[in-house]
């Protein structure tokens, strides 16, 4: 009888990076593809904003031997937060997602009409965006995923939540990583990331929860939308992030074990 593939939760994954300046870093390592193989450990690594990072941090951060730091922020998220980074410092590769719910937020939130409803549906927009007319910037970081000289390698947004999300599904996903097993470790930010996101004064606790929270809806929707009009994952894989049987092969070569 085939033995069933353990749940990242059996494997107490995903393995998360202690610091005090960001809580929502972790390593992509130890999840299940279809084929048997592991993802590696100490080559990938998802995070929230790296601004916050204490001089203990930077010795930890600099243990993980980081060659490149992929940041999706825009170009504002940038600049109000700037990167803190051990030395010597790894490479800084910007492939700006700019946010889009923030002005959509503060006009509802000055009509007093904000509900966590609303919310979830701005959210919605932007990871549709993701699966559509933002994959560059995703076909962009695989291919750096790819090259095993950029190796290893953390990406990260402000959150850690949305967009880093959306990216490290795909990821997973090109590795084979079954559907469930991306859900969770999506989820997992909900376990970590301690929401230090400001918000205006007098924002609904609805408001505030439903944007502090990763939903699992929200990226299924997403993935199905990035997948639709493709015969399979790895059609679409070939057809938006450049990823063709060679080089599919070649990037689980270098991330499965």
């Amino acid at each position: 009888m085939e033995r069933a593939m353990p749940s990242a939760a059996a494997e107490a994954l995903p393995r998360r990076v202690a610091l005090e300046g960001c809580t929502n870093l972790r390593d992509l390592g130890g999840y299940r593809a279809a084929d048997g193989r592991r993802v590696r450990f100490g080559l990938v690594f998802r995070a929230a904003a790296l601004g916050a990072l204490t001089d203990a941090d930077l010795v930890t951060l600099g243990r993980l031997g980081l060659r490149t730091v992929c940041d999706l922020r825009g170009e504002k998220e940038r600049e109000r937060a700037p990167s803190r980074l051990p030395e010597p410092a790894p490479e800084v590769v910007s492939l700006p997602i700019e946010p889009t719910v923030g002005a959509a937020l503060r006009d509802i939130l000055e009509r007093a009409e904000a509900t966590g409803e609303d919310v979830v549906s701005l959210l919605g927009q932007a990871y549709q965006a993701y699966a559509t007319s933002k994959l560059p910037q995703y076909r962009a970081l695989l291919g750096l995923l790819s090259r095993p000289e950029r190796l290893p390698l953390v990406f990260h947004c402000s959150a850690g939540k949305d967009r880093t999300g959306f990216g490290a599904a795909l990821l997973l996903t090109a590795l084979g990583v079954p559907r469930a097993v991306v859900i969770e470790d999506y989820l997992a930010t909900n376990r970590f990331w301690e929401g230090r996101a400001a918000l205006p004064p007098g924002t609904p606790p609805a408001v505030s929860e439903a944007l502090k929270r990763a939903h699992a809806p929200l990226l299924e929707a997403a993935l199905d939308t990035a997948l639709r009009g493709h015969a399979d994952a790895e059609a679409f894989m070939e057809a938006a992030l450049g990823l063709d049987a060679a080089r599919l092969a070649a990037l689980r070569d270098a991330l499965l074990e």
